[in-house]
């Protein structure tokens, strides 16, 4: 079903320009971002290095006038390091509260399963409720807040599966691929035009990160304005019904040993609308459930011992279970 679009948003249209001045193709990852942005979910992004990753959030964040914060997660980060700690002031003899980079609008854990679990759980209340605990004070976030992590593919050494738990509180997690090789060219060729970043006598090859614009940002006003906008998009009780079926079915599922909770049908819903906010439509149709149930519904699944021996994979139950609502 094909929804005619109306007039699609200023704020949606000057992002992804912004982000396309310095990333070459990844429209449905920056399509991803927006939808995380309008509606204060949190979004996993997964992928080999040096697929532009970092390069793409930290060009969203300069493209909007927020307070942006990166942590570059380590097997010795410390919990403390994220969320901050109490201090003793010498000269008063009294704890202080020293904040940590969580106190921000938009945090980039990067590499986030390089920490251990432990350093990882550190975010759940944050991603829940958004404050955290640092000694007996609970400490409200910003407004928006929410956490764009990056990780590499659980395969490669040095690296550790999410919990379960915190797996729960991304609302999409999307897996980027490798550029096709016409954008590959088009980013080399751009790295060549980036010339040197002079330093007194010296200088250093820019890098894409040098590149980045932040001269034409938005205002957190415009990205409150398209939030309460997203809010208004209309979402039918029979699409609903939909998501909430799809997500039941793999509870049910005889090759899915853990189903999904229900954040995933509420993450499903608030996804959708606003991607047809995105796509300039003001109500949800089944293609944007399509289009993003993976990315909301495949990290909150885990097959069978058996379905996985017998070369099963998460994507092939979900399409099944996808077959059935088409």
């Amino acid at each position: 079903m094909n929804a005619p679009a109306v007039a699609r948003s200023p704020f949606v249209d000057h992002v992804r320009a912004e982000v396309a001045r310095t990333v070459v193709g990844q429209e449905a990852v920056v399509e991803r971002v927006m939808i995380a942005l309008l509606t204060g979910g949190h979004l996993l992004l997964e992928g080999v290095p040096g697929i532009a990753k970092t390069l793409l959030v930290q060009s969203v964040a300069k493209a909007i006038d927020l307070r942006f914060a990166r942590v570059q997660f380590t097997i010795d980060l410390l919990p403390s390091d994220i969320l901050g700690s109490e201090i003793l002031d010498s000269r008063s003899g009294e704890f202080r509260v020293h904040k940590g980079p969580i106190f921000t609008n938009l945090l980039l854990a990067d590499e986030i399963n390089r920490a251990s679990p432990k350093v990882q759980s550190a975010l759940l209340e944050a991603m829940q409720e958004r404050r955290v605990s640092i000694g007996d004070a609970t400490h409200d976030l910003p407004a928006p807040f929410l956490v764009i992590a990056t990780q590499n593919p659980v395969e490669q050494a040095g690296t550790f599966e999410l919990p379960e738990a915190q797996l729960d509180r991304f609302m999409l997690r999307h897996r980027l691929g490798y550029p096709t090789p016409g954008e590959e060219t088009e980013v080399v060729r751009r790295s060549l035009a980036l010339g040197l970043k002079r330093q007194g006598d010296g200088a250093v090859p820019r890098s894409a990160f040098d590149a980045i614009d932040d001269s034409r940002r938005m205002k957190v006003g415009d990205l409150t304005a398209a939030m309460a906008a997203v809010q208004a998009v209309h979402v039918s009780e029979v699409f609903m019904r939909d998501c909430v079926e799809l997500v039941t079915l793999t509870r049910t599922h005889p090759e899915v040993e853990l189903g999904c909770s229900p954040r995933a049908a509420i993450a499903l819903v608030h996804a959708s609308r606003a991607r047809a906010f995105v796509h300039g439509r003001e109500y949800a149709i089944p293609e944007d459930l399509f289009a993003l149930a993976e990315d909301v519904m495949l990290h909150r699944m885990r097959l069978t011992y058996e379905a996985l021996a017998q070369g099963r994979r998460s994507a092939d139950v979900l399409r099944d279970l996808l077959a059935t609502l088409a």
